[in-house]
């Protein structure tokens, strides 16, 4: 049972002026006090496609004209999923499936060209056994039950998807590598989606290329498809991390059933004692994640840990409040402003760009999605 915490006013962030102290109306949960144990069978029931996309569908991936590659590679899917449909035949048949290279797809592109939306597509479309994650909920499953148990279990799929592979940790991509190799000679089908940064040079050539490489002898099993386009998130306008006034955050968490409220360092502390593996837990039931007191980091260790709870968050639709650190760059007192430079300039340049760049869109739209929620509440209340 997660703790009850009454939320008062945090240090650091003083109330607007002339404002009252807020009356205690309610408690509120906090992230920080929540040490979740996902069982196994849970972490194996997690291997579907998240929230945001359950229905994402072929029929309603809608090709944007002006990029003919992601009407092309919604077409390869579609034959992709049928070509797995297909009757296998007898234990004869089975028997020499397991003797051929499985086939396999590699999406790349840039953030927000509906590479996600496809992988997920495929996932639907295909029946029987097949299983669905990121990158990182690979290798932590196979942290947590082992090498030979994860691909035995992983092994009796049709189809395994692999979302946001990632080439920036040696040791998780050959780890990945041997077991794309090892599954694809049981003949299961691997489909992988990377994202490429918008500003690299052959865009789109580079994930690509160092993907093929990595996986070495395998590189022939894979057919690369570009999906070229804008991201989707910034469609609707939606390019800077707005943050709202700290009061405003604590009084609309205590008003929201099952959200949650937490100050940004104690939280970034409290994500070194919890697993990756188990931020998706973390989360369970949270309708909104207010967080206050947020700055710039400078450190890997705390911003990755975070760009991981970001995705848990996306997945899960679940939209943010923010506030900023009051002695923060273009932080007003009461803590609104715009979160720049959230990922130092080293950051950036570092093998996780794409990690950081990828966080900082999904943010964004996490972000705008808790003021549109206070908006509607405010709006509610005055009628």
């Amino acid at each position: 049972m997660a703790s009850i915490i009454a939320h008062r006013p945090l240090p650091g962030e003083p109330a607007a002026p002339g404002a009252r102290p807020p009356t205690l109306t309610g408690v509120t949960d906090a992230l920080c006090d929540r040490r979740p144990e996902p069982s196994l069978e849970r972490l194996l029931a997690d291997l579907v496609p998240p929230p945001r996309f359950a229905e994402a569908r072929l029929d309603n991936y809608v090709p944007d004209p002006a990029h003919p590659s992601q009407e092309e590679a919604k077409q390869r899917i579609t034959e992709f999923a049928a070509q797995l449909g297909r009757p296998r035949g007898g234990l004869l048949s089975r028997l020499r499936r397991r003797s051929e290279p499985a086939r396999g797809i590699y999406l790349d592109g840039g953030f927000g060209v509906g590479k996600t939306h496809l992988l997920t597509s495929l996932f639907h479309e295909v029946e029987g056994k097949r299983v669905y994650g990121t990158f990182v909920e690979y290798t932590d499953l196979v942290g947590a039950l082992g090498f030979q148990k994860a691909v035995d279990l992983l092994g009796e799929s049709q189809l395994v998807c692999i979302d946001e592979f990632e080439l920036d940790d040696p040791g998780d991509t050959l780890l990945m590598t041997r077991l794309i190799r090892e599954l694809s000679d049981r003949g299961v089908a691997i489909v992988a989606t990377s994202n490429t940064l918008p500003d690299a040079l052959g865009e789109g050539r580079f994930a690509a290329q160092d993907f093929l490489r990595e996986i070495q002898a395998m590189a022939e099993r894979f057919q690369v498809l570009r999906i070229d386009g804008e991201d989707y998130r910034r469609r609707d306008g939606v390019t800077e991390i707005a943050a709202l006034p700290a009061p405003e955050v604590q009084a609309h968490a205590q008003t929201m059933p099952d959200a949650t409220l937490d100050r940004f360092d104690p939280l970034l502390k409290h994500l070194v004692a919890v697993h990756p593996s188990r931020y998706g837990a973390l989360i369970d039931e949270v309708t909104a994640a207010h967080l206050t007191g947020m700055h710039g980091l400078t450190h890997h260790h705390d911003a990755l840990r975070f760009v991981v709870l970001v995705d848990r968050l996306y997945d899960r639709e679940v939209p943010m409040l923010v506030s900023l650190a009051a002695d923060g760059e273009n932080a007003a007192q009461d803590g609104s402003g715009v979160l720049e430079d959230l990922f130092s300039p080293e950051l950036l340049r570092s093998g996780y760009r794409k990690k950081y760049l990828r966080c900082l869109s999904r943010l964004a739209s996490l972000a705008n999605d808790g003021r549109l929620l206070l908006r509607a509440g405010t709006a509610d209340a005055a009628s």
